[in-house]
């Protein structure tokens, strides 16, 4: 088991790479998450994109280092650019993740979502209840499902577990205020897509990505003790990050 500061230097290393190369990700996601997502993934310093039109999406995707999929406006116009999105994505070898927004809500979100993990997501991102909805089974594991699938698996909550079958941690990072902002959890997909442009292993990728933002989260949380105010905070935070703050926050197990 690597030690906290070998994570907190993976992060900041990734975050470096990030800022340094600049990825371009491209983002299927719901209405209410597109402006936050946007400049959370700016503020790391890669490049946002959003457009679902048929006639372009798999351009975009194509011209893309990684892709997201996040199911939480799930309308037929969504639905018709994952599939295009998906076939530009396996032509290209594109690194993609899956964020099954609200499948315990929708028995028709849920099945659509199973379709997509045939189709191997890289990382697949998503909270206990809803990893429970995608798998009919209240007991089955994170490290078996991404074992049999061959996948990354974070399930993310107050704490977040992290598994590819055969190394699994827990992230402890973050703060309170991160369940109260809108688009956090799709923005924090976003930025693990932007993770996998940089790095090659997909768990390292995933734990990069999601101790940079918790840590993002703690240090906002000190200065804005609202919502509103935290919202903005952790952006400024993300963008100022260093390897100093990680190593001294950097909690994993």
């Amino acid at each position: 088991m690597h030690a906290p500061v070998e994570f907190a230097d993976l992060a900041a290393d990734v975050v470096a790479r990030i800022k340094s190369r600049a990825p371009r990700v491209h983002c299927i996601t719901n209405y209410v998450a597109q402006n936050y997502t946007a400049n959370v993934l700016l503020s790391a310093g890669a490049i946002p994109s959003m457009t679902i039109s048929p006639g372009e999406i798999a351009a975009f995707v194509a011209s893309a280092d990684a892709l997201l999929v996040n199911l939480g406006t799930f309308d037929a116009e969504r639905r018709a650019a994952v599939d295009a999105a998906l076939d530009a994505a396996e032509q290209g070898r594109k690194p993609w993740v899956l964020d099954p927004v609200f499948i315990e809500r929708s028995p028709a979100r849920a099945e659509f979502a199973r379709k997509l993990v045939i189709r191997r997501p890289t990382v697949m991102r998503l909270n206990q209840r809803e990893f429970a909805a995608l798998t009919g089974n209240t007991t089955e594991k994170p490290q078996d499902f991404a074992q049999a699938h061959e996948i990354v698996v974070a399930v993310t909550g107050g704490h977040d577990m992290v598994t590819d079958g055969r190394r699994s941690v827990t992230v402890s990072n973050g703060d309170p205020l991160m369940s109260v902002v809108t688009a956090m959890g799709c923005a924090g997909s976003a930025l693990v897509a932007a993770a996998l442009a940089v790095e090659a292993d997909p768990w390292l990728a995933t734990n990069a990505a999601l101790i940079a933002l918790g840590v993002a989260g703690e240090v906002a949380a000190k200065s804005a003790p609202a919502p509103g105010r935290f919202a903005s905070w952790i952006i400024d935070a993300l963008y100022t990050l260093d390897r100093a703050t990680l190593r001294e926050r950097t909690k994993v197990s």
